[in-house]
């Protein structure tokens, strides 16, 4: 699949402040920075937890709660902003003064997703006196109803869209369920357990509760290193209020004051704490902290994300680092199965299909999400893959792409054909389900017809937006530092990437498919750069003597040495 590669449009930046590098000023502005106050990433501007819908609610319950030192049951998800969700309220309501906390995580291959009926059930054996969901629960209406019948109190923490219709919970701290005000739609589920957090410590604290029991107010600030993996790793949009979550916990993380998990996350990853980015977060630890849900129990992620001894949290992220191994491995296969039955349908059509929808009856229901991902990305066509259930269903995981809203999209499909689906869920570019293996012809065949209808050439091109030529003067490790502390980057707040074309000096391979390069700049600078995964059969190339490349600058670190390199993204060779 070929990527088109467009410079973005000059904007205005005359609104942002002068001292700024005009480079970055520039790349602000592409970006839809409005404002001075959205480049300020200081606690203080996190937006306010009054905007949440019933977040007062929610702490009256708890403050009852604290009073009685009820039992309280957390139950989580099996994914990283779950297993995140998850620390930071098992952590923050203990420094609150909370002391029978506990939490459950459904097992993702016999209960699936959130508080299911079959989850509930187990949960009235338990017998807590308040439930809390987090990363979970606006879609549970039949769990979460059993729950009530049973008389437990339950407060939904989430962040998923809602349906139509609410579940009948206690109080339900949601920024997408109508009504509610708060700004950042766009916030993960970790964020979301956070702000409970602080609310709660205001209501106790207007109580004057710390006062009277002569105890200091905790600083809920120990928590943002956590607060900030879950948030990168659940790739929701960094609008102003994410990045200043994940920024103050890189800060935290950058100067030291981190856990024991995510230090020992951090050594299995083979990454540099005080250097760590966000990208960090996305591409090293959140793959080891999610092999714990896919492929075993993602109580493993949390217990490595609560432990207060070093030594254990080493043993626990050895064992996750392990697990990651073999996921990728398994993963490998699939995708290998996958792209073989792409590949003929390709050669027998002439061209990608509009939609992708796969299923074999052996892949892992672990891995079938990040296998949609690979595809989608190949193939830029919105992706479902299924992977064989229990009684007879089978579970999908499905990725999109700008323009189609995959889970309106599963909605409207779910409307015109009722008896298709059993469940679903999810966000505009990703979302799960549940189908009988017996429909899963007639599901592929209304699946890729919805998509089509709602597929224009222009949603089929893969688009690489870069910022434009860089200025040689650029070419410098003080402007890649800058560019480095100009984030944190991430989704819809993307990483800066530049286009120019190069002499090629030098080409080899390394560790099998990446293209290890020296550029010569047109000003007569040489800089290495280096291209992951590149076709073999295409590189090196002798015939070339320069090379269109779409890069992102970066240092390199390297036994302790620190160089300017290249990150290709996209190359293409120029001929004699």
């Amino acid at each position: 699949m070929n990527t088109h590669i467009k410079s973005r449009q000059y904007v205005d930046d005359s609104h942002l402040p002068s001292h700024l590098h005009p480079v970055i000023r520039q790349i602000y502005a592409s970006r839809g920075v409005q404002s001075a106050e959205e480049l300020d990433n200081r606690a203080s501007t996190l937006l306010d937890f009054r905007l949440f819908k019933d977040i007062e609610k929610a702490c009256d319950i708890l403050q009852s709660a604290l009073y009685a030192q009820s039992n309280i049951l957390i139950v989580g998800d099996f994914d990283a902003d779950g297993a995140t969700s998850t620390t930071v309220l098992m952590e923050g309501l203990a420094q609150l003064g909370y002391q029978n906390v506990d939490y459950l995580v459904p097992d993702r291959f016999s209960l699936g997703y959130g508080l299911s009926p079959a989850l509930a059930e187990q949960i009235v054996q338990i017998k807590p006196e308040l439930v809390i969901t987090v990363d979970n629960g606006i879609s549970c209406i039949a769990g979460i109803e059993i729950v009530k019948q049973a008389g437990i109190d339950v407060i939904v923490t989430d962040h998923h869209l809602q349906g139509e219709h609410l579940p009948n919970a206690d109080a339900i701290v949601n920024p997408n369920q109508h009504a509610c005000q708060f700004p950042s739609k766009s916030i993960a589920g970790v964020g979301v357990a956070f702000y409970l957090l602080i609310a709660l410590r205001h209501t106790l604290r207007e109580q004057n509760h710390f006062a009277n029991l002569g105890q200091p107010e905790p600083n809920l600030a120990s928590l943002l290193d956590v607060v900030a993996l879950g948030t990168v790793a659940d790739v929701v949009a960094l609008d102003a209020n994410n990045r200043t979550l994940v920024y103050q916990g890189l800060a935290r993380i950058r100067s030291g004051h981190t856990r024991p998990g995510i230090e020992a996350l951090i050594e299995v990853a083979n990454r540099n704490a005080a250097r760590l980015t966000a990208s960090d977060f996305g591409f090293s630890l959140a793959p080891r902290l999610n092999a714990a849900g896919r492929l075993d129990d993602m109580s493993l992620g949390i217990a490595c994300l609560l432990s207060k001894d070093a030594n254990q949290a080493r043993r626990i992220a050895s064992e996750l680092d392990s697990l990651n191994h073999e996921r990728r491995e398994i993963e490998q296969g699939m995708q290998q199965e996958a792209q073989a039955v792409l590949e003929r349908l390709v050669l027998s059509s002439q061209s990608v299909p509009d939609a992708v929808c796969l299923y074999q009856h052996d892949w892992h229901q672990g891995v079938i999400g990040i296998l949609a991902g690979r595809l989608k990305e190949q193939y830029h066509r919105p992706t479902v893959v299924f992977a064989r259930g229990d009684n007879g269903e089978i579970k999908g995981s499905c990725r999109s792409i700008e323009g189609v809203h995959i889970r309106d999209l599963l909605e409207s499909l779910n409307t015109l054909h009722p008896n298709l689906i059993e469940k679903f869920g999810g966000h505009a570019m990703a979302a799960g389900l549940t189908i009988m293996e017996v429909n899963f012809e007639e599901f592929k065949k209304v699946f890729v017809q919805t998509i089509s209808q709602n597929l224009s050439e222009e949603h089929k091109q893969s688009v690489l937006l870069t910022d434009g030529t860089l200025p040689a003067d650029c070419f410098t490790m003080d402007f890649a530092q800058l560019l480095q502390q100009a984030g944190p980057w991430g989704q819809h707040f993307p990483e800066p990437v530049f286009f120019g074309e190069f002499e090629l000096i030098q080409q080899r391979i390394v560790g099998e498919k990446h293209l290890k390069l020296v550029l010569k700049h047109p000003s007569g600078k040489l800089v290495d750069a280096i291209a992951f995964n590149v076709d073999v059969r295409v590189w090196p190339n002798t015939q070339a003597v320069c090379a269109q490349v779409a890069y992102q600058l970066d240092i390199n670190e390297f036994r302790g040495k620190f160089s300017l390199q290249l990150i290709v993204r996209e190359i293409s060779a120029v001929t004699a």
